[in-house]
């Protein structure tokens, strides 16, 4: 196997055809067609499947193709971090966010970027915090910002700020305030129909613990992989969300979503910024990671988080 193979076939995988890789690379398509197959007889697997529309991967293809993500992308880091001996930082850096996050602080992250490094370039992609964690350990991204982390040896974690919960039901709930209701216990919780993300979603797992610690069972009424999706169902009255703050701060639904704190006790989740403990960062991307550091608790707790 080598770099090249590599490099078409996830071009290859990614694009579902020969010829929009090969134009895209700007190789001839029996060239690419070659590296690719070569790379199949070395292995002794079919990576990709052929059809009169295009290729769609196998397992082993959809296996090769996330290391190989990892490994094109810690080749490129690695031939910028030799760049950065010669001046500004430069090259490409990834960071991962959760959605709940992602959608106040991208803005604000991408003009702090570019502010600071001019001659680099940000990728910031969007995940729950197992994606991110994972995304981490295979070398897709640089960066990360998750939930609850648990200890690994795989990740370097330091806690940036606690974001208390809440429980998210419709509007029509009794209000304290035009903006919040009226606090519930962390025991009547368990009454609620909540509608929750599934295991092993961090604040999913994190409420089940804290429930289960106090003798309570959690009342899952529905499972959904989406906090736009979740907040909708919560306004329509199908269940309550369990959030924080910052989920609903930008959703078009605001006005149609009543946050309740929790207490007795305060439920908190904790983000914290991850990175590798498998793999050195670069200069960008360790300078990257201290801009996080600085950023993300100012912003949090400017907007009230």
């Amino acid at each position: 196997m080598n770099l090249k193979q590599l490099e078409y076939f996830v071009h290859v995988a990614e694009l579902g055809s020969f010829t929009r890789a090969a134009d895209h690379l700007d190789v001839a398509q029996p060239a690419l067609s070659r590296q690719v197959r070569q790379l199949e007889i070395e292995l002794r697997q079919n990576l990709l499947m052929r059809n009169g529309r295009g290729v769609t991967t196998t397992e082993a293809g959809r296996r090769l193709l996330e290391h190989g993500r990892g490994i094109l992308h810690q080749v490129a880091r690695a031939k910028e971090d030799l760049e950065e001996m010669r001046g500004a930082p430069v090259g490409h850096v990834a960071v991962g966010l959760p959605p709940t996050v992602g959608r106040i602080l991208t803005v604000t992250l991408v003009d702090e970027f570019r502010r600071r490094f001019p001659k680099a370039t940000l990728g910031i992609a969007e995940g729950l915090s197992v994606n991110i964690s994972e995304w981490l350990a295979s070398g897709r991204i640089d960066v990360g910002l998750v939930y609850n982390p648990s200890p690994t040896p795989a990740l370097n974690t330091r806690a940036l700020v606690a974001e208390p919960l809440y429980l998210i039901g419709p509007a029509s709930a009794r209000r304290v305030t035009p903006q919040m209701g009226a606090p519930i216990g962390l025991k009547e919780l368990g009454g609620h129909r909540l509608i929750l993300p599934s295991r092993p979603n961090s604040i999913r797992m994190f409420v089940e613990s804290r429930l289960a610690d106090i003798g309570e069972r959690i009342n899952v009424a529905l499972e959904i992989d989406g906090i736009p999706a979740i907040l909708d169902l919560a306004a329509r009255g199908h269940g309550h969300a369990v959030l924080s703050l910052n989920a609903i701060r930008h959703d078009p639904l605001r006005a149609q979503l009543l946050p309740r704190p929790i207490v007795k006790p305060r439920l908190a989740t904790t983000l914290a910024i991850a990175t590798s403990a498998q793999r050195p960062l670069t200069p960008l991307a360790g300078q990257v990671a201290e801009m996080l550091r600085e950023v993300v608790p100012r912003e949090l707790e400017e907007r009230g988080a």
